[in-house]
């Protein structure tokens, strides 16, 4: 069908319709997509439906989970302010740092020794040290591990937070959330697979570059969520004046013809596949996406858990405590509810980049003011969501991962703040399949590179592990591109069994 005869076809009068035909018209034409989608699950017609499953149809071993969190922080997290912590800074605070070796630093953060400005204290049965800045976790550190000898490769923010997002520190690779899609698809039919939760603020260094799907389908790309805007997914529902659900429905039904005769001309082309992919499940978001994102219906008590009973109230311009606590628990909490029905890969950012006065982790010049606030938002949320999938025995299937692009320098910038340390740093893990109560590859007594240089744990470890207890052995999760067999753990990776339950 040509697009005249599709335009005068969409203009003649229609005969009495059916209820099948109703549903194609109602909700604005949507609803027809999604029922085009629904029938081809049924074997009804020959289209895609909206949940589509993954490549990986057996598992490679029994997989200890179903579902990820990634908590990202965005500006480099310092791993010394929070949960590495190092008695030698607190004894030589003050005096000339002597590294033993010449530092490249990333400015000028080689200054005096410094010791934390907060306050670390034993926690849990494990009696892990942290800091009063992530005291809320406290409660958690029995079902978490830390990795204390994570290394980078760059102090570059934007390469680094590449690396650590998608396994490369160079543009045009899929994110871990895209690579955890394209192999085992989806668990809904009504929301997204992977979804995205950045900061309120902006994003992070790269933006939707850190979850594309690059060579992947391009289904396999992340959604982007942002649950505190009056419209948190863009482009869900027609919102102009000049749009009426006669124009609306008229126009999706062309659409829908122009789409389908495009793509039996197309076939190897993922673009139009996964556009039609997104109307049909556009369609079913307009019922369930709205659902999941109203906390209304959550009980006072889970709400202050996650630091929101006091949620709206004004705040000041530069950076607070309760702000970042509501912000950050919202995000929580709607991550829970997000897996809770279905959504397999949630990852939710903590700092965009480069703002002043700061909004991210990038504290050169003042760990205190900066590291603070956004700790103790993140620290509330954190454990909100780790005791509310374990009360609900969802946990147990749930990887949560936190990371950030690099660490920072035991030493001193200026006079309060810390530089760049890509040379080591922590990541943390709790959930499905992880050993809880303990710290893994510790660093050494500065917290400046690990303690054993010669076994140092990558990202890619950390990817080959999620990978792991996903039921997925990372090295025969491939792509060809370019002529060359891609995988996110590119030609690296070990799983780490030090942490394994």
């Amino acid at each position: 069908m040509n697009f005249r005869s599709a335009f005068s076809h969409a203009r003649r009068p229609q005969p009495p319709i059916s209820r099948r035909d109703f549903l194609w018209r109602s909700g604005g034409g949507l609803g027809g997509i999604a029922l085009a989608g629904m029938l081809a699950q049924e074997g009804a017609l020959g289209a895609t439906s909206g949940a589509s499953p993954g490549v990986v149809k057996v598992l490679h071993h029994p997989p200890k989970a179903t579902r990820v969190v990634q908590m990202f922080m965005g500006g480099a997290a310092s791993h010394l302010d929070l949960w590495d912590y190092k008695p030698d800074l607190e004894k030589y605070h003050g005096q000339a740092s002597d590294f033993g070796e010449p530092v490249e630093a990333f400015q000028n953060g080689l200054g005096p020794w410094m010791k934390s400005p907060f306050k670390f204290s034993p926690h849990g049965a494990c009696g892990k040290m942290i800091s009063d800045a992530v005291t809320p976790l406290g409660d958690c550190v029995d079902d978490m591990v830390f990795v204390h000898n994570l290394i980078g490769k760059t102090g570059v923010h934007s390469q680094a937070t590449f690396l650590q997002a998608t396994g490369f520190q160079d543009p045009g690779f899929p994110g871990m959330g895209a690579w955890v899609n394209y192999a085992l698809g989806s668990m809904n039919d009504n929301l997204p697979t992977f979804v995205v939760l950045p900061d309120h603020r902006g994003f992070a260094s790269n933006g939707p570059k850190n979850w594309s799907s690059a060579f992947l389908p391009a289904s396999n790309q992340g959604t982007t969520i942002f649950p505190q805007r009056d419209n948190p997914i863009e482009d869900l529902l027609p919102r102009s004046d000049f749009v009426t659900p006669a124009s609306d429905r008229a126009g999706l039904e062309l659409l829908g013809r122009l789409n389908r005769g495009h793509q039996l001309q197309r076939s190897e082309d993922t673009r139009l596949e996964a556009r039609i992919r997104s109307y049909e499940l556009a369609a079913r978001m307009q019922l369930s996406a709205p659902e999941a994102l109203d906390l209304t219906g959550e009980p006072a008590h889970i709400l202050k858990m996650y630091g929101l009973d006091r949620a709206g109230q004004e705040c000041p311009e530069t950076i607070n405590v309760p702000e970042e606590i509501e912000y950050f628990g919202r995000k929580c909490l709607i991550a829970r509810r997000l897996l809770e029905r279905g959504v397999r890969f949630v990852q939710i950012w903590s700092g965009n980049d480069n703002s002043f006065p700061r909004r991210n982790w990038d504290s050169h010049e003042d760990i205190e003011r900066d590291h603070k606030p956004l700790a103790l938002g993140m620290a509330t949320g954190a454990a909100a969501l780790i005791k509310d999938l374990k009360q609900r025995g969802l946990l147990n299937e749930t990887i949560i991962l936190w990371t950030t692009e690099f660490g920072r320098m035991p030493s001193t910038q200026g006079s309060k703040g810390r530089d760049h340390n890509p040379y080591v740093f922590t990541n943390w893990l709790a959930g499905g399949g992880v050993r809880g109560g303990i710290s893994y590859g510790p660093s050494d007594q500065w917290g400046y590179k690990p303690l054993d240089r010669n076994n140092p744990t990558q990202v890619y470890d950390i990817h080959a592990t999620i990978l792991h207890l996903l039921g997925i052995d990372h090295t025969r999760l491939t792509v060809r591109h370019n002529g060359i067999d891609r995988r996110l753990t590119d030609v690296h990776g070990h799983v780490i069994k030090g942490i394994l339950a």
